[in-house]
């Protein structure tokens, strides 16, 4: 290391202390001590760096190390005193007194030789060009080193006037101003000007500098308040009046700033104020004061003819008053070089001469001249610098310009010298080193971090180095400092475009186009939508891509009419007409531009075909080729353009003979293309594709062809999967499957070569073949990929005998092939729209997925297709097929009318044809078809099937025997099946035979284990087996049973909950848990099980008033949300009406819920007629149950007479109208005695709806009113009859409770009626546990023996229930009501007591106010 380098790392290490980087410094001086191990500066450098790294010790070995070397000099010493002072160690304050005691010494020693250098330099300082930083720095250091001298020692006179000179005259003052030129040197210029100033308050320089500072920092404000003082001080100070000017100037008080100004010119010494120069040449900017200005400078010249100022002053003067008196030699010109004359140092004189030769005369190297000599007088003019540098790279003189770059950013603090830093990276941006360009660029950003054209470049830089996220970053900021430019956001547009985000690309050129027409916006933006579009294509996405095709040749024309001589332009147009080529053709609709489409009118979009469209492109590549006939790309480009349009099933003339003449057109255009590039591996590629197409099939030169390609690239994996397709084609499979294999080392992700071994696998018969084939669509989506994966799967779906198999499961179950193949071959029969066989298995596939509609549709298309030929097999079973889809999805007449077209010939569609009769109602030909069916059928097990067909369908025409018969017989074959076993359980249930059932069912269950489906029928049977003998209780247990043997079966859980209301009420919360559990398991199940758990939740009373949130009219509303279809509203609606009427607070129906009650009466006609009287009546009848209740009694009869203007005979709502009228007389006549014959008549309505429990339930009631208990009586036996005839245990026990409840108020009358309560409540304990029933029979022992231990003891086991749950039911209160009057007749307090401490733990008010009024009645 040279003493040159180790001076420049010294250097460094200081700028690094000096910026706070003491590693980095520690690292300079490291490398410093590697060559001169006795650097004195080093180790003072080093101490310091550890010592602000908080390394105290490091720092005190580096302190002495120095000392060893230079014991005399006091830096070593001074930083030593400096690390003690601020560090707490003993050992070190222990030192400190030696270390102070050296450095008074050596003060001393040296304060002599301080003073003569300060008494040489003093008289020079404001004479020579002395560094300003320096110079201030040594003025600093001597007043403070001097301070104390000349206090504490008898010095000379000359000592003392010097220093008193500094002290208290203009030296003083010039050392704040040289602060001011100093970065970061504000703080300690004000420190200096206020202690002056409390020195010496009568001296104005002080006060002249604040306002010096201020006026060049443009604050104003405080410069007014300092000039006032600084008038006050010194009313002729020029300073002053110049910055009453400049704030009167501002203010836009002209003449008072003029009359300011004018008297500072008379009083301004500008060669001591050199910053005063733009205020007081404000005159001039004043409006219409040019001339005054003028006069003023020319006085001033006048004045001193000797001062070179003026006349500069005069000339810029003359140069900013505009174009024509910068031209005039006489003005600007010649007083500027008056005043380089007058004063050669001046270097703003220089500048403009600079600017005058550069723009007027137009002479580079006078210019170049000028500006060099103002920056040599002024380094800190970085107009002249820029100048300078820019004209010398201009001639080419790039060592000058970088000389003077480097001697600028060399003396330069950081932060600084912005225009040297900017250029610099410029140059190194043009010359191509990046880094350099970064670095420089960054530096002159910390000097400006607001300059966006720095940003810019910066930008510019990082993106030539590949940066793409910082030069994103730096153009965004660019961008936010000066949103109008355009550059920036076309950077940013194309950086993304790089980077392949196309979208938000795209979006930032339009922002560009919307403001102008940019032509590379323009062009970028047409190149986005194009890529965009081609990722759609491989999508199969052929709409949104024809879309953003359209669009981009919108782009791309606008940029061709604005520069039709861009040969780029023309094929951009080409690439986006020729990609319509990859969609289908009655997608391939473009609106063209008028005048690209060469049709008239031109100024209308033209809607072109594909065909068309493509030719559009042929002409575009042709005006390319006409502005760049050489380039080898567009014949490229040309020759696929005619392969595309000789590949169209019909051409743009409509004449296909032309095909022939397009293929040849395209070979030698590529040929062309071959010849001008010869080493481009694409264009032989192409040679060779174009040469096997059908209409040359010149295999030898495809051949050839793909072999130089492969030649030319070897890592070429299109050449070779296109030369193992033609090897494919010749039936070569070795040398296929070696090409193949090749291609697939290449790039294992290329779907070609996939496909080609697919086909060589099922060339030769592999298992292997349907693996590739699956591989094939989950690489992309491939036409041929999709098509030959989509036939394996349905061939394997086709083939029941393998469904058990481990192949099977793989290949179709586990891979979810099914939905695979499906989505992928959607995508192929929307591009490729006439391939009959790709929709017939694609509606085959959505079939198996229950797509009902899309495989409808696929059929209906395939069939369209195979009718406009011959008729041929695949017709036919397209047919079948199409009959089996119109089946599935209810239509048919047309699935009769379909099948019918066919041959039937096969057993499918025999069958079909069939069953496409029973549901139209056809019975007789539906018989005859099955029977033709029968006579064909190859297996036991078809005819199986076929029989148990034709006996459901002898069982509809109403004949059982021959049903049986049938049924008989299959189950005689030897292949019987589990169905025939099924339809003869349910015949036999279905005409109450348990006897036939049980066999069936009892044959049913030998067959096996039941999966699937069989156990839900399986399950259903037995239920209803043991409901038709009379096990209610067995039916829920059976139930049960099947649920825990099947947990995971939603379709258990939802009978469960169906059968547990029905027969087991009491389990009902059970009942409502297993429908919520349905629910979750399975949606298709939830939308009943939702049904049945809400049914359930009524049954156990769980309504809104006891449950807010879990009721069952939120289940109902849960249940028509999920099931919202016309069928799902007309069953739930009216339940929901029902909790409606139920949950008002006073039983009062509102109307939206009558409204509610009533929608089914309008839509019965939807379903079939016995369930819709059913569901007629009951909605009817909860309707008027609401008007009823509500006291709205006139609705209710108007209601009534409406529904029978409709149905006249219809006995519910006549028995309805006669309640209705019942309860109207009952209200009238407020408990008057009805005549007979209106009893009459109501017990014949009652009668002719004998199977109404609520009637006759009613008609007791009336009995009862009317004092009728005989009567009453009657009609409670009715009802029980009835409830035993219909198997319903709940009714049996209401009307027994009824019963009993009737017979309880007249039994202390006669025995009879006693006997009557018992037999009644007893018959209800038999049949389930009644707790309703037991408070009978309490309350009859309490009639008739009240006082006795039996009453009690009755009536404690309700009062103390063993479930804490029940304490609250009406039946404990009014057990305990009974109870506590037993107890008090017997006067046993203590179990008063007791049951009084029970009332208050439930909060049963009532008993205790009963207690109450018990004992004051008693007292």
């Amino acid at each position: 290391m040279s003493t040159k380098e180790v001076k420049a790392a010294l250097k460094s290490a200081r700028e690094a202390i000096k910026n706070k980087e003491f590693k980095e410094a520690l690292k300079h001086c490291k490398a410093v001590l590697k060559l001169e191990k006795e650097n004195y500066n080093a180790w003072v450098f080093i101490g310091l760096a550890a010592s602000e790294l908080e390394q105290p010790d490091q720092a005190q070995t580096a302190y002495k190390k120095a000392l060893e070397l230079e014991p005399e000099q006091l830096l070593a010493w001074q930083g030593l005193a400096n690390l003690y002072e601020k560090t707490d160690q003993w050992d070190f304050k222990a030192e400190l007194p030696d270390v102070y005691q050296k450095l008074v010494e050596l003060y001393a020693r040296w304060a002599p030789i301080m003073r003569k250098a300060f008494l040489r330099t003093l008289p020079r300082s404001t004479k020579h060009a002395i560094e300003k930083a320096d110079l201030l720095q040594l003025w600093q250091q001597m007043i403070k080193e001097l301070s104390g001298f000349v206090e504490t020692h008898q010095t000379d006179n000359e000592t003392q006037q010097h220093f008193r000179a500094l002290s208290g005259q203009k030296q003083y003052f010039c050392v704040c101003r040289d602060a001011l030129q100093l970065p970061q040197a504000e703080a300690k210029m004000k420190e200096a000007c206020k202690s002056m100033l409390s020195l010496y308050p009568s001296k104005s320089y002080p006060l002249e500098v604040l306002c010096l500072h201020h006026l060049k920092t443009g604050n104003h404000s405080i410069t007014l308040f300092q000039n006032l003082n600084l008038l006050e001080m010194s009313p002729n100070n020029g300073l002053a009046h110049v910055g009453m000017g400049t704030k009167l100037l501002q203010e836009g008080k002209y003449l008072e700033a003029i009359r300011s100004l004018s008297i500072a010119q008379g009083y301004v010494n500008h060669l001591c104020y050199p910053q005063l120069v733009v205020p007081c040449d404000s005159i001039g900017r004043c409006p219409g004061e040019n001339s005054l200005s003028c006069c003023s400078f020319l006085q001033a010249a006048a004045q001193g003819p000797d001062v070179g100022e003026s006349y500069f002053l005069l000339g810029k003067l003359y140069w900013d008053m505009g174009e024509e008196s910068r031209r005039d030699r006489s003005k600007a010109h010649t007083h500027l070089l008056k005043a380089a004359k007058l004063d050669p140092n001046l270097g703003c004189v220089y500048r403009h001469l600079g600017h005058y030769y550069r723009q007027v005369v137009q002479d580079a190297s006078r210019a170049r001249g000028c500006y060099k000599k103002a920056f040599e007088l002024d380094a800190s003019d970085e107009e002249s610098g820029a100048a300078l540098v820019d004209l010398s790279m201009e001639q080419g003189d790039m060592d000058t310009a970088l000389a003077v770059l480097q001697a600028v950013i060399d003396d330069s603090t950081p932060g600084s010298a912005k225009w040297a830093w900017m250029r610099r990276g410029l140059y190194h941006l043009k010359v191509g080193q990046q880094p350099q360009a970064i670095a420089d660029l960054q530096s002159a950003l910390r000097a400006d971090p607001e300059d966006w054209v720095c940003w810019e470049c910066l930008g510019e830089a990082y993106l030539n180095r590949r940066s793409f996220t910082a030069a994103l970053k730096a153009f965004g900021k660019a961008h936010a400092l000066q949103p109008s430019s355009i550059y920036s956001v076309y950077q940013t547009a194309s950086i993304k475009q790089t980077l392949g985000k196309f979208q938000e690309a795209a979006a930032e050129y339009r922002q560009i186009t919307a403001r102008e027409d940019y032509v590379p916006a323009l062009k970028g933006l047409g190149e986005c939508l194009l890529s965009l579009a081609k990722g759609l294509l491989e999508d199969y996405r052929d709409g949104s891509a024809i879309d953003l095709i359209q669009q981009a040749i919108k782009s791309h024309f606008r940029a061709v009419e604005l520069r039709p001589d861009l040969s780029c332009l023309w094929k951009l147009l080409g690439d986006a007409c020729t990609t319509v080529s990859a969609v289908s053709p009655n997608r391939a609709r473009v609106l063209m531009p008028g005048p690209l489409a060469g049709l008239e009118p031109s100024s209308q979009n033209h809607l072109l075909n594909q065909a068309q469209t493509l030719k559009v492109g042929e002409r575009c590549y042709g005006r390319a080729l006409k502005l760049m006939p050489e380039a080898p790309s567009l014949w490229y480009d040309l020759g696929l353009n005619y392969h595309r349009q000789a590949s169209l099933p019909c051409l743009a003339d409509g004449d296909n003979s032309s095909q022939p003449l397009l293929l040849e057109k395209a070979q030698q255009c590529v040929k062309k293309a071959i010849m001008m590039d010869s080493g481009n591996y694409s264009y032989w590629n192409a040679l060779g594709v174009i040469a096997m197409s059908k209409g040359l099939e010149n295999f030898a030169l495809a051949q050839h062809s793909f072999i130089k390609s492969v030649g030319v690239e070897p890592n070429n994996v299109t050449a070779w999967t296109n030369l193992g397709t033609l090897y494919l084609k010749k039936e070569n499979l070795e040398l296929s499957h070696e090409a193949f294999k090749v291609a697939q080392s290449l790039e294992p992700l290329y779907v070609n070569c996939w496909i080609g071994q697919a086909l060589i696998a099922e060339a030769v018969g592999s298992y292997d073949t349907m693996d590739l084939f699956r591989h094939t669509t989950e690489l992309s989506t491939h036409t041929e990929g999709v098509k030959g994966y989509a036939f394996w799967v349905c061939s394997t779906l086709l083939d029941k005998s393998n469904r058990d198999s481990e192949l099977y499961r793989y290949n179709i179950v586990q891979m979810n092939a099914v939905s695979a193949a499906q989505t992928a071959l959607s995508k192929y029969t929307e591009r490729i729209q006439t391939d009959p066989d790709a929709l017939i298995m694609l509606g085959f596939l959505n079939e198996h997925l229950q797509l009902k509609t899309q495989a409808l549709q696929a059929y209906q298309r395939a069939v369209e297709l195979l009718q406009s030929g011959p008729p041929t097999d695949e017709l036919a079973f397209a047919l079948g097929s199409l009959g089996r889809a119109l089946c599935s999805s209810g239509q048919w007449e047309e699935a009769v009318r379909v099948y019918s077209s066919t041959p039937l010939q096969e057993l499918q569609d025999l069958a079909g044809l069939a069953l496409a009769h029973c549901r139209a109602g056809h019975i007789p030909e539906s018989i005859n078809a099955y029977e033709r069916a029968l006579a064909i059928a190859s297996s036991e097990k078809e005819k199986a099937y076929i029989l148990t067909a034709l006996a459901l369908l002898q069982h509809r025409l109403g004949g059982l025997d021959s049903a049986k018969t049938l049924l008989f017989k299959c189950s005689m074959l030897k292949e019987p099946i589990p169905e025939s076993l099924l339809c003869l359980c349910a015949l036999g249930l279905d005409h109450g035979d348990a006897t036939l059932a049980a066999a069936a069912l009892t044959e049913l269950l030998k067959q096996g284990t039941a999966t699937g489906g069989a156990v839900e029928q399986r399950c259903l049977l037995t239920c209803a087996l043991l409901a038709l003998q009379g096990n209610y209780s067995g039916v829920q247990r059976e139930a049960s049973r099947a649920v825990h043997s099947n947990p995971g079966n939603p379709s258990l859980w939802a009978l469960l909950s169906r059968l547990v209301p029905q027969y087991c009420p009491k389990k009902a919360n059970g009942g409502a848990v297993a429908g919520h559990v349905a629910c979750l398991a399975s949606m298709t199940q939830g939308k009943r099980a939702l049904l049945y758990s809400g049914v359930n939740q009524l049954a156990g009373g769980r309504h809104s008033g006891e449950d807010r949130h879990r009721n069952a009219l939120k289940t109902m509303q849960r249940a028509v949300l999920l099931c919202p279809g016309p069928f799902g509203s007309l069953l739930l609606r009216p339940l929901l009406g029902l909790l409606g009427v139920c949950c008002q607070p006073l039983l009062m129906a509102s109307p939206p819920a009558v409204c509610v009650l009533c929608f089914p009466v309008r839509c019965v006609e939807e379903i079939e007629r016995p369930l819709a009287q059913a569901l007629e009546a009951w909605v009817l009848q909860q309707a008027l149950a609401g008007l009823t209740l509500g006291g709205r009694l006139d609705e209710a009869e108007a209601l009534c007479a409406q529904v029978l203007s409709v149905s006249p005979e219809h006995p519910a709502i006549v028995l309805s109208l006669r309640r209705v009228q019942c309860q109207r007389l009952l209200l009238a006549g407020a408990g008057t005695v009805l005549p007979d014959a209106v009893l009459e008549q109501l017990s014949s309505s009652v009668m002719v709806n004998p199977t109404n429990l609520g009637a006759w339930h009613w008609l007791a009631e009336l009995y009862r009113s009317q004092g009728l208990l005989i009567q009453a009586v009657m009609a409670y036996r009715q009802s029980l009859q009835l409830a035993s005839q219909l198997c319903l245990p709940s009714a049996q026990i209401a009307s027994l409770l009824g019963l009993a409840l009737l017979a309880l108020g007249p039994c202390m009358v006669s025995v009879h009626w006693n006997e009557l309560v018992l037999e009644a409540t007893s018959e209800a304990l038999k049949l389930a546990s009644s707790s309703m029933a037991l408070l009978l029979q309490a309350l009859l022992q309490f009639a008739t023996k009240m006082g006795a231990r039996e009453t009690r003891r009755q009536l404690e086991r309700l009062a103390y229930p063993p479930c804490p749950g029940e304490q609250a039911g009406s039946v404990v209160q009014v057990a305990r009501w009974y109870l506590l009057k037993h107890l008090h007749a017997k006067n046993d307090q203590e179990l008063m007591d007791t049951l009084l401490e029970h009332a208050k733990g439930s909060g049963d008010q009532r008993l205790l106010t009963l207690y109450s009024h018990l004992t004051s009645s008693s007292s």
